[in-house]
């Protein structure tokens, strides 16, 4: 039985009903590939809210590779360190359905740390990042990922960081990602850039090719090295990195004169028992270029005005949300090891009880 099929039989007999509190909690760190032996299903009493306190009632879950290095007991993104039983972090959309909050009213849908659970009571505080979704004429689901934090760390990640420039070479790794796949339409549509995307097989280059990039190299049958070469000839003006690693040291051999590198995220990193040694970093002396790394928390006081951008954006038609949605709550363990595994096609969602009936 392959791996990921052992998350199929783990997920046999598991279903959820609006009587209970279903959670997914951590058994253990992982080493290696994710186990169903590192997850426990769990079902608890539905909790009550004290004054103060909100009852959220949860549509819909974002998946992120952050979430193995949470289970790893490192506190990644500045959340609290994860024990054995301890809840999965993670953000989501909810829909308020009992609220002793004076500042939130019962049927409003909002967005923030629900973590891996079907129902959660909240006092609704800053370091839950939790944010109202207005309606927009969008769906609920966008605002867990396009309309959420992902969307915020394409955004602050390319414009405030990467300052692309109409007719750059803007190369992206994993392109075919949650934070890639919006990152290609904005550089290509919003900011005029000729977007190259790096993914993983032929299946995930044809996607991207529909997203925004002029050009696709394939990691895994392509000479990296080789394809930059060929496609930026006088070097990479913007590269956004998603993997780190081999990939990023590459690219720090072909820049072009004042480079700016964008570094969000490391996924090819995770799993590896000693951090990358990345040895040629010096190329940026160079070049006058520049490496600059994000934390999308540091952006939060943009919050408003990023998402009406980008809803905008999606309106016009410049930016249409790519998703992964698995169905079925008792299938999360499953949708992120398929992100380990590469199989993901956009950002990674689990559809825990779909759209709302209706929200105020």
């Amino acid at each position: 039985m392959s791996s990921l099929a052992t998350f199929d039989a783990f997920a046999v007999g598991k279903a959820i009903h609006d009587e209970s509190n279903f959670q997914w909690c951590v058994t253990r760190q992982p080493a290696g590939e994710l186990s169903p032996d590192d997850f426990e299903w769990r079902e608890r009493p539905i909790p009550e809210p004290g004054p103060g306190e909100v009852l959220l009632k949860t549509h819909y879950l974002g998946l992120a590779p952050v979430m193995r290095m949470y289970m790893q007991g490192t506190g990644a993104a500045g959340e609290a360190v994860l024990r054995p039983g301890d809840v999965i972090h993670g953000r989501g959309v909810a829909q308020i359905i009992r609220s002793r909050h004076p500042d939130w009213r019962e049927g409003e849908m909002v967005q923030g740390q629900i973590g891996w659970q079907t129902y959660k009571v909240s006092a609704m505080t800053a370091a839950e990042k939790m944010f109202r979704v207005p309606k927009q004429g969008l769906p609920a689901l966008y605002a867990c990922k396009t309309l959420g934090m992902t969307g915020l760390s394409a955004h602050a990640g390319l414009f405030a960081c990467g300052e692309p420039r109409r007719g750059d070479k803007f190369v992206l790794s994993g392109a075919a990602g949650g934070v890639g796949s919006i990152v290609s339409q904005l550089a290509a549509n919003v900011a005029g850039c000729e977007v190259i995307g790096i993914a993983g097989g032929a299946e995930k280059c044809s996607i991207i090719l529909e997203q925004g990039c002029s050009a696709a190299i394939d990691y895994k049958s392509d000479v990296l090295a080789q394809r930059l070469a060929e496609l930026c000839p006088q070097g990479i003006d913007c590269y956004f990195d998603n993997v780190g690693g081999q990939t990023l040291s590459t690219v720090l051999e072909n820049l072009a004169l004042r480079a700016r590198i964008v570094l969000c995220g490391s996924i090819s990193e995770y799993t590896l028992e000693q951090p990358f040694a990345l040895s040629n970093y010096t190329r940026l002396r160079n070049k006058d270029a520049r490496m600059q790394g994000f934390f999308v928390y540091n952006h939060i006081a943009r919050w408003e005005s990023v998402m009406d951008e980008l809803a905008s954006w999606i309106l016009e038609g410049k930016l249409i949300p790519k998703n992964d949605v698995t169905r079925g709550f008792e299938r999360m363990p499953k949708a992120l090891a398929r992100m380990y595994a590469g199989l993901n096609r956009g950002a990674a969602i689990c559809d825990v009880r779909g759209e709302p009936e209706s929200w105020s």
